[in-house]
């Protein structure tokens, strides 16, 4: 650097870059150690400390350094800045690259790598976000009955088969009302469907009399209490297991339990 350039300091008395290296030597720190704290390359350092901008890539790069390093070793940074300013400009370099308010400090931009990381986790916030969005949307049926429906070869339990002997036909209401949430399925014997929803705790579903064949579809048969003329019968099937294609007409449900060991 010019003995112009080198003689600049706030006070007429040592130049910023000595300032900086009276302050260094004063906390007892080594031209790396504050490397370390304050993440500038050394080279930029050792211009610094030798008052030569010139090595240094801009004037506005110039100052952060130097606030940054005298930030570093308990130096009047406000000072360190000003008189770096001024050396700059006697020393001829362009002043249009300075702007009116301070740039980011070097020392404190993050590292690649925090940014990445931080890309990545607000990428994997917004996937978990999607999936639980997912699985909170409410279904119409329950999974046991969607699954009986879709893949004929899962865990149903098979109806049980009827009675040898043939009873005669049994007269009464049948009537399914629910003990605790359940959905299910009643159609007849054509396919077509008479009733399909979720029964709530205490609800309750009157098969029609005239009902062809009807037939239940189900994957909490212990959920339901099954009344022929106001007598209960056996369970439709084991707990939680999906009963489909269950007859539910009076003479097959009286066939059931007349056929039930201990009945």
């Amino acid at each position: 650097m010019s003995d112009e350039l080198n003689a600049v300091d706030a006070g007429g008395g040592a130049t910023a870059g000595e300032r900086l290296r009276q302050g260094r030597l004063a906390a007892g720190l080594e031209l790396s150690d504050v490397a370390t704290r304050t993440r500038i390359p050394l080279r930029h350092l050792e211009a610094l400390e030798s008052d030569d901008y010139g090595a240094l890539p801009s004037p506005t790069y110039s100052t952060g350094f130097a606030k940054a390093y005298a930030r570093a070793v308990g130096v009047d940074e406000v000072a360190i800045a000003a008189d770096v300013r001024r050396a700059i400009s006697l020393g001829g370099r362009e002043r249009h690259e300075y702007v009116a308010f301070e740039p980011a400090d070097p020392a404190r931009t993050p590292p690649r790598l925090l940014a990445w990381t931080a890309a990545i986790i607000a990428v994997l916030l917004l996937v978990g976000y999607g999936v639980w969005r997912n699985l909170s949307l409410p279904t119409d049926a329950p999974p046991a009955a969607e699954v009986a429906a879709a893949d004929p070869a899962a865990d149903v339990a098979p109806a049980p088969a009827p009675a040898p002997q043939p009873q005669p036909p049994a007269g009464g209401q049948v009537v399914l009302t629910a003990n605790d949430s359940v959905w299910l399925r009643v159609s007849d014997a054509a396919g077509g469907r008479l009733f399909e929803r979720e029964l709530s705790a205490g609800e309750r579903y009157e098969v029609p009399a005239d009902a062809n064949g009807p037939r239940i579809l189900t994957g909490r048969p212990q959920a339901l209490t099954v009344t022929v003329g106001g007598r209960e019968v056996a369970p439709l099937g084991p707990a939680d297991r999906t009963v489909s294609n269950l007859p539910i007409d009076a003479a097959s449900l009286t066939a059931r339990a007349t056929a039930a060991p201990g009945s």
